[in-house]
């Protein structure tokens, strides 16, 4: 297949699955401000540790800078979260599904890849609004102010590699069903994970008070870049050496996991007994 054969091939995916997405997912603006409901509940419960501690930073955040951190935060897992990607990979190779892309000229992480773009594409074009309104609401919560232009594009560019590590990481873990047709335990274990070290509950920031090495530790996995790392380059907590070198490890993540899921799917197929219809 030539070049152009497969440009085409490509854009006709991507635009039937946001053809399809466009159709039966008019729901996402309701979605996206219910995902802004639980900001509330940390609204009133970090004023009210503030309050109890006595205090006008923790961890050099401010109250108002919290408000802020958990709505960007929002942001970055709203890039980075892939609903249903690991465990539908699994159920592929399980009910035999997966034979298609073994004897069809489709590439299938380039498929999957082209389907999870249509669907924050979609997403994004739906929920914008609603974003945009939230964002208005809670504006005085930015105290630092909007981020000036390379800021922001240094943030735009974290945001695409949390994607791209969400979209991979997930993947990698769906086709280890290649040798365990159930990956539920696996997928719960990074699911936990990645709650607690992406930084979705509480800024990383509060791990300071960890060994260094813990810390460390924490630094160089890559779940802090699915939503710490991008909220954290907006509101300035990341500069200078530290953004250079987070960007550097952000991409090296993307990278590795890229290979990991090619390596995976090759020795994969050739484990691939072709059960299920």
């Amino acid at each position: 297949m030539s070049v152009a054969d497969k440009t085409r091939t490509w854009w006709m995916i991507l635009r039937i699955s946001i053809e399809e997405r466009l159709v039966y997912r008019a729901d996402f603006a309701m979605t996206t401000l219910m995902q802004f409901i639980p900001i509330v509940t940390q609204i009133f419960l970090w004023y009210a540790i503030f309050e109890g501690a006595k205090k006008d930073k923790i961890a050099g955040f401010s109250r108002e800078d919290f408000v802020a951190y958990y709505l960007l935060v929002t942001v970055g897992r709203a890039f980075s979260s892939m609903p249903n990607l690991a465990s539908g990979i699994a159920l592929q190779i399980r009910n035999g599904e997966i034979k298609k892309f073994l004897i069809q000229p489709v590439d299938l992480m380039g498929f999957l890849l082209l389907t999870r773009i249509a669907h924050k594409l979609v997403y994004y074009i739906v929920a914008l609004v609603p974003f945009v309104f939230v964002f208005y609401l809670c504006r005085r919560y930015f105290t630092a102010g909007w981020p000036d232009v390379p800021t922001f594009g240094v943030f735009a560019a974290s945001l695409i590699m949390a994607f791209l590590l969400g979209f991979l990481l997930e993947a990698a873990i769906g086709m280890i069903g290649f040798w365990f047709l159930e990956v539920s335990s696996l997928l719960f274990i990074y699911m936990l994970l990645n709650y607690l070290l992406s930084g979705h509950m509480f800024p990383l920031d509060m791990l300071d008070a960890l060994p260094g090495w813990v810390r460390t530790f924490f630094d160089v996995l890559p779940f802090q870049y699915l939503a710490y790392f991008p909220a954290a380059v907006f509101l300035g907590k990341v500069q200078g050496e530290a953004l250079a070198q987070g960007l550097w490890l952000q991409l090296f993540w993307v990278f590795t996991f890229f290979m990991v899921c090619r390596m995976t799917f090759h020795f994969g197929v050739k484990h691939y007994n072709g059960y299920g219809g």
